[in-house]
């Protein structure tokens, strides 16, 4: 995948992702799509807080043999921890995803890179820091709204 593909990609996950406002609140607005033959076969973003995150969204809605042959572009960190919701970069790794594109790490206490680690030592060619400043620059424009 080019380059261009890939900030392509991000950019329509970015798109996804302002979907969530204002249900996702207090969780950060995260968009994803699945990427196949480089079409996107999915889309998902974060519901309210206790239902799914993007991944989990736009993952059920495809089988797990179009999984395996997909990527996926997701603007936060995957997480690692079961809370409200199951781990998202487990449920990546079970349905058989074997490229993943990352905007910026999860700040959050009990991620910080743990999605990215999990999903490494579980063999998924991971990339961070796809579009990261404009991602950066939608999560401050979220904090900004909420003061």
């Amino acid at each position: 995948m080019t380059d261009s593909e890939i900030r392509y990609f991000m950019n329509e996950a970015i798109l996804e992702g302002r979907k969530a406002l204002p249900d996702c609140l207090p969780n950060p607005p995260v968009g994803c799509v699945i990427v196949s033959d480089k079409v996107i076969i999915s889309r998902g973003y974060t519901n309210e807080p206790g239902k799914h995150h993007a991944e989990a969204m736009a993952l059920d809605k495809i089988e797990n043999t179009n999984a395996e042959n997909s990527t996926v572009f997701v603007t936060l960190e995957p997480c690692s921890f079961h809370g409200r919701t199951p781990s998202c970069a487990k449920t990546i790794i079970e349905k058989g995803i074997k490229n993943v594109f990352v905007g910026i790490l999860d700040p959050h206490p009990k991620n910080q890179g743990k999605g990215i680690q999990m999903l490494k030592d579980a063999n998924v060619n991971v990339k961070v820091g796809v579009l990261q400043e404009q991602i950066y620059n939608e999560l401050n424009n979220y904090l900004i709204r909420q003061e």
